[in-house]
């Protein structure tokens, strides 16, 4: 099997004909922390998760070394070709050996390098800490690229409410604050308790800030008549 990078609707093999020629590159973000000073005392005051109650990350690099399997002549125009598509641009990054996941940030075409018998593309970028699922929680699934080992299935669209429900999300690494698509049959919203407080949903879409999934298993019981939709992607490092 040859493996490539997919840069939104290219792919780097069935597109450019460019191989890799080693693994991706991809760097661990680094958390932004926050220390303070203690003058006059041992240590220092970690205050990294004081205002979220979470760790932020900054953004993470990556890096794809491709070599072209076209012929030399065909050389200058494909790099153009690719700087045209990609250099500069924000895009959606799938590499073929992590199918199920996605990066989003900027790419570079960053060197160009060649020699008598192949020629080799280095492409760069700036992307968010975290890789999101591939498909969303109202989105169609992918079977063929689906992992049953890791991969989690969602399916949120049109949960029926008939006085109760009571629902589990798992939550992936990230800390998500998901949507609720609301159609009542009253006509005034759902209720859904999270964590021991009751909220009000109105039909429509909205949010409620602090129902932010965590890790592990996040429950929602919903009351009411109708249906919700929870829109949900989860992200990991």
């Amino acid at each position: 099997m040859v493996y490539g990078v997919a840069f939104g609707d290219r792919h780097s093999f069935r597109d450019w004909q460019l191989l890799l020629s080693k693994r991706p590159e991809i760097s661990p973000p680094s958390p932004k922390t926050n220390y303070i000073d203690i003058p006059g005392g041992d240590g220092i005051l970690d205050l990294t998760e004081s205002l979220t109650g979470d760790v932020q990350y900054r953004t993470r690099a990556v890096k794809f070394t491709f070599v072209t399997v076209k012929p030399r002549r065909q050389w200058t125009d494909l790099y153009s070709y690719i700087q045209d598509f990609l250099h500069g641009q924000h895009m959606k990054i799938i590499p073929d050996e992590a199918p199920d996941y996605y990066y989003t940030g900027r790419v570079a075409v960053n060197q160009w390098e060649s020699s008598e018998k192949y020629s080799t593309i280095v492409v760069d970028a700036e992307v968010d800490p975290y890789k999101y699922e591939l498909a969303g929680s109202l989105e169609d699934w992918e079977w063929d690229s689906f992992n049953f080992e890791t991969g989690i299935i969602r399916e949120y669209g049109n949960l029926a409410v008939d006085g109760e429900l009571d629902f589990m999300i798992p939550g992936r690494r990230k800390k998500v604050i998901p949507s609720f698509i609301v159609s009542s049959k009253s006509g005034e919203g759902l209720e859904v308790t999270f964590e021991g407080t009751a909220y009000r949903l109105p039909d429509g879409t909205s949010r409620i800030l602090n129902i932010a999934t965590k890790e592990g298993r996040n429950m929602l019981h919903f009351t009411g008549r109708g249906t919700v939709s929870i829109d949900y992607r989860g992200g990991r490092l």
